[in-house]
């Protein structure tokens, strides 16, 4: 029986990752990173990718844009089709690769103040992009950078443009990071982590900015996080990644009211909930997750599964197949449908 098909589906199709594997090559091994992972993004949609840290979230879209340090890191396998064209036919450094990043496809990396220079303004960073892919004036450039920053929610845009980053506060930097994506009208936005160490007003505001650039610019987006609670509002559907690998993904509801695979039942179990009974304690997941040098043939959150039998020791990693409707997949031999929260 041919495993299921995780990227299938009925949307239009702007990004569809086809088996990615990507490895890091140290002295004391293969660092599988990613494996064998594939999902999709259809046209002004929104996707989440869950998990905890070192699962793997980052890598797979860092080597989506070819931008995996190399070395150590290597892609070894694998299709990345944007509008149907292979990316990784194409050298890291090439003309049809840096024409598509930042241009096609945006990132708002993880930590706004490592990613922007700290000797350079806020504008120079800004208009630099701009001049390069869309080709205009200097100030042509610097008249788009300053309405891009008001279109964030940045005030008094032109004064902003002469600050360096060390002057704005995080949430300013966000949006700086913000409109430098959408500087080039990019079709999608890869958000890696963007609300990490940003207070919870200004996590929703971050999230209600993306949210508002989708529907008014036909953007597509990907938001990387391992915070369920975040996705939950604003992404349509979400995959979950652990060890490497994809081990669930299907519509947010279904993976929130059902999860089909135990470590998606561990991600809610030990998130809040606003619901839940006064004094009623977290589960956290037990254990930690594997090395990814050395990870085991059988199914890798096995060690830490409550609800591990006999077939799941005697047989190998399970592929995703679907479960209940609406293109629900799971990689797990059990199905744990009944399980409460």
């Amino acid at each position: 029986m041919a495993a299921a098909d995780p990227t299938r589906g009925g949307g239009e199709r702007l990004l569809e990752v086809r088996d990615l594997s990507t490895s890091f090559f140290t002295p004391e091994g293969e660092v599988k990173a990613v494996d064998r992972v594939s999902f999709h993004v259809d046209v002004q949609e929104i996707i989440g990718v869950v998990g905890e840290s070192g699962c793997g979230k980052s890598v797979t879209q860092l080597s989506v844009l070819q931008l995996v340090p190399s070395p150590p890191g290597k892609i070894v396998q694998g299709e990345v089709l944007f509008e149907g064209t292979d990316l990784l036919r194409f050298a890291p450094t090439s003309r049809e690769m840096l024409s598509i990043r930042g241009h096609q496809i945006s990132m708002v990396f993880q930590e706004p103040m490592t990613s922007l220079n700290p000797v350079f303004t806020v504008g120079n960073q800004l208009t630099e992009v701009i001049r390069v892919h869309l080709g205009l004036s200097s100030w042509q450039a610097y008249a788009r950078a300053a309405r891009l920053l008001e279109s964030v929610g940045i005030p008094e845009p032109e004064r902003r443009l002469k600050s360096y980053p060390f002057e704005l506060s995080g949430g300013m930097r966000q949006r700086v990071m913000i409109a430098m994506a959408i500087s080039c009208n990019a079709r999608l936005i890869i958000a890696d982590e963007p609300t990490t160490a940003l207070d919870v007003t200004t996590q929703a505001q971050v999230m209600e900015l993306l949210l508002s650039l989708v529907r008014s610019r036909a953007i597509s987006l990907i938001v990387v996080t391992h915070n369920l609670g975040l996705v939950a509002r604003y992404v349509k559907r979400i995959y979950v990644m652990y060890a490497g690998r994809i081990v669930e993904s299907g519509a947010t509801e279904d993976i929130l009211s059902r999860p089909r695979h135990p470590y998606t039942l561990g991600l809610l179990r030990s998130v809040p909930r606003l619901d839940g009974k006064r004094g009623e304690q977290l589960v956290p997941i037990p254990g930690s997750p594997p090395s990814l040098r050395d990870l085991p043939p059988k199914c890798a959150f096995l060690p830490r599964c409550r609800y591990a039998a006999e077939v799941c020791r005697a047989t190998p990693f399970p592929p995703l197949r679907p479960v209940g409707a609406r293109e629900h997949f799971t990689a797990c031999h059990r199905d744990i449908a009944g399980e409460t929260r």
